[in-house]
């Protein structure tokens, strides 16, 4: 009788470390994509989570974690497919067009959210060659006029979404010959929320000149560059600044980068986990 409640004994301790280890480890969904995974690991930085080394900057990776007060498995995955697992792990760091496309609302679902200053301006983007052309120029000016200005503030007034048009415009611009683009459609391909809602303004403000606006949605991060590159469509708004410069670096497209409109801030979500301190407490 003795033996065999020790074996429980032995057995409930082993039990009761083993859960004390598997609560001291945490699993984090993070984006898969150089840019992405390192603004994640950033922001992870900046709650006290992790140490970075000094000089990994925006591109960081896994490889650039040097310390980290808890225990963390990091699940690298595409972008548009981390909301699907949120429920699956500790906590999961989502890009905001992703999170907004599925009800989650960064200021208030977020558990600690970026600041809006920041070097992730979504832009419009062409393929070279076009960058000065009057079509540019026209989309340009759609794209960021007072009305988008007026319309992202109204619709994200809690901070989800900030404008970064530092001259919006009347939505028109004085040196394109418009008359000449009357009956020109222009293609662009775009992600969900809120991207392709912007989108909806600049086509009411180029169809006031007779130009069609081929809104094409698309739900990753890399067909939109695919089709600037290839010509299917004509432009592309989706992505931040150092996404597209990295993307141009390591596939050799030829994507530039013509008018930054908003900034989107990444945020935190809790899945199994619900309390960010475990992260952080020393």
């Amino acid at each position: 009788m003795k033996k065999f409640v020790l074996w429980l004994c032995v057995a409930a301790l082993a039990v009761s470390c083993m859960g004390m280890a598997m609560a001291d480890s945490y699993k984090i969904a993070v984006p898969n994509d150089p840019t992405n995974e390192g603004r994640a690991l950033l922001l992870l930085q900046s709650i006290g989570a992790l140490t970075l080394n000094e000089e990994a900057g925006v591109e960081a990776g896994l490889k650039d974690v040097v310390s980290s007060t808890a225990e963390i498995e990091f699940v690298e995955m595409a972008a548009e497919n981390i909301p699907t697992v949120l429920p699956d792990v500790d906590f999961a760091i989502i890009n905001n067009n992703f999170a907004l496309d599925n009800g989650l609302v960064p200021s208030k679902d977020g558990l600690a959210i970026e600041s809006a200053d920041s070097p992730y301006s979504n832009v419009i983007c062409v393929k070279e060659g076009n960058e000065e052309a009057d079509l540019t120029k026209a989309l340009i000016a759609a794209f960021t006029s007072q009305k988008v200005v007026d319309f992202i503030a109204a619709t994200y007034p809690d901070g989800s979404v900030v404008s970064v048009i530092e001259n919006p415009t009347d939505g028109f611009d004085p040196t394109v010959d418009y008359e000449a683009l009357k009956g020109q459609t222009i293609s662009i391909a775009v992600t969900p929320v809120p991207h392709e809602l912007i989108a909806a303004i600049a086509k009411e403000t180029l169809a006031e000149k007779g130009i069609t606006l081929d809104v094409v949605e698309v739900t990753d991060y890399v067909t939109p560059n695919d089709f600037v590159e290839a010509g299917d469509v004509y432009a592309n708004f989706f992505a931040h600044i150092p996404y597209q410069e990295k993307f141009n670096q390591d596939n050799g497209t030829h994507l530039v980068i013509v008018a930054p409109v908003h900034v989107e801030p990444m945020a935190i979500y809790g899945g199994k986990t619900k309390d960010l301190t475990v992260l952080t407490a020393k």
